[in-house]
């Protein structure tokens, strides 16, 4: 036996205690822990039908998230709720905090244990469905480990998030860890897809002439043409309040950037291209701004604009040669930064700019990797690459460089990161 088993092997629980109240979502607690190393955390396994998988997935979103330490452990199964964990084992791993969930007649319940003060500091009951509906279970369970992420470290985590993506050119969607892949739509016909910002409903290009620009709403299936014009139609993208819908559009000579009202009225050309592909556009967080790929200086480049069409600007610099080509900018939450992919030697990689000093950074080095989309907590991309054989998508947390794979099977492409959710 290891020195690490041995120790879990100990872990053993003793008196009960005393149930505390019940906290609210956001509620901070103030563990003892070093805050320029990651926190230390146990998830004790529970008691109870389903409880193994409730401990996989609540270590995965905590390790995903990559703002906690996870550490694991073989411990005994818990014989009932709010038990004493054994302090000095714990404290022996490293461990700042214990999370335990044990699954309940409607739902399950938490109990978050600080190591150091030998209490317990959070309890919360929380409904949630049956196991049999697997979807609403999982999502409710994401939540939970969302709510874990911002107690310990004030930042939400992004486990209850999705994935849009393409495949086949049929658009798609999975859970933040890859799981619960779902295909939206039927047809063919459909590619860059993109959520709307209360994570309800979608927009696509649909392909089938005459191209079109539509909403998708994602609770009822139902779907609405926003704009039909002819010609071509591509990267749609909502504002942040969901008013307004950007895309590219061209008919004879170039695509330009347009803009329509969500509810399909006022048609509005924003960009003048001059006979050059205008694509890709991304608003800023605050709506007032928008960056998108242009090829107007005869290669493509990344520009910025008004959300109107005024003030046009270059935002990454006039290169010329094999570095010269960058595209599928996407502007982060947090306003800061945008990503976007850029050939380095040949082959596109995933890289960013700071809007201050337009500092670029470079991401990736492994493969073909293009088209990244922020997570809502501005420290994850999600992107499509081929560095396992076939395209598919992977994360990258943008501080540490840490990668892991999204999607597996049919090549995908083309995919957008959700709003932080709170239904199904």
């Amino acid at each position: 036996m290891t020195y690490r088993r041995a120790f879990c092997a100990l872990l053993l629980f003793t008196s009960p205690l005393a149930a505390q109240d019940t906290t609210t979502r956001g509620v901070r607690i103030g563990l003892t822990y070093d805050p320029g190393s990651k926190l230390g955390v146990v998830v004790l396994r529970g008691a109870g039908t389903g409880a193994d998988s409730i401990r996989a997935i609540v270590q995965r979103d905590l390790d995903f998230g990559d703002r906690i330490s996870v550490i694991r452990i073989d411990s005994p199964s818990d014989t009932g709720r709010d038990v004493v964990p054994n302090w000095a084992v714990l404290a022996k791993l490293g461990a700042a905090a214990a999370v335990q969930i044990t699954p309940t007649p409607t739902g399950m319940h938490l109990a978050v244990y600080d190591v150091a003060k030998q209490t317990t500091a959070l309890v919360r009951e929380y409904v949630a469905p049956a196991m049999s509906d697997l979807r609403g279970w999982r999502a409710a369970l994401h939540g939970l480990s969302d709510d874990i992420e911002e107690s310990f470290t004030g930042t939400r985590g992004i486990a209850r998030t999705r994935v849009l993506f393409e495949r086949a050119k049929r658009i798609y969607v999975a859970d933040s860890d890859g799981e619960q892949v779902v295909a939206l739509t039927p047809t063919a016909s459909v590619m860059s897809p993109s959520w709307s910002p209360n994570g309800q409903s979608m927009v696509y290009t649909n392909w089938q002439p005459p191209a079109h620009v539509v909403v998708h709403d994602l609770t009822t299936g139902r779907e609405r043409t926003v704009f039909s014009g002819g010609g071509v139609s591509v990267t749609p993208v909502f504002s942040p309040d969901g008013s307004t819908i950007a895309f590219g559009h061209g008919v004879d000579d170039g695509v330009d950037i347009y803009a329509v009202d969500a509810a399909g009225t006022n048609v509005r050309r924003l960009s003048v291209g001059h006979g050059s592909d205008n694509t890709s556009p991304t608003f800023s967080p605050d709506g007032r701004r928008l960056a998108f790929m242009s090829g107007r200086a005869g290669h493509p480049e990344l520009y910025t604009m008004d959300a109107d069409g005024a003030n046009f600007s270059p935002l990454t610099p006039l290169d010329f040669g094999e570095n010269a080509y960058r595209a599928n900018p996407d502007w982060s939450p947090a306003g800061q930064t945008v990503a976007f992919q850029s050939m380095i030697s040949g082959i596109f990689q995933i890289m960013t700019i700071n809007l201050r000093d337009l500092g670029m950074k470079q991401l990736t080095s492994d493969g073909k990797n293009e088209e990244p989309s922020w997570a809502p907590d501005g420290r994850h991309l999600v992107f499509s690459s081929n560095r396992s054989g076939s395209k598919q998508l992977w994360v990258v947390d943008v501080e540490t460089g840490r990668t892991r794979q999204l999607t597996r099977g049919a090549a995908v492409r083309n995919p957008s990161w959700s709003p932080r959710l709170s239904s199904n």
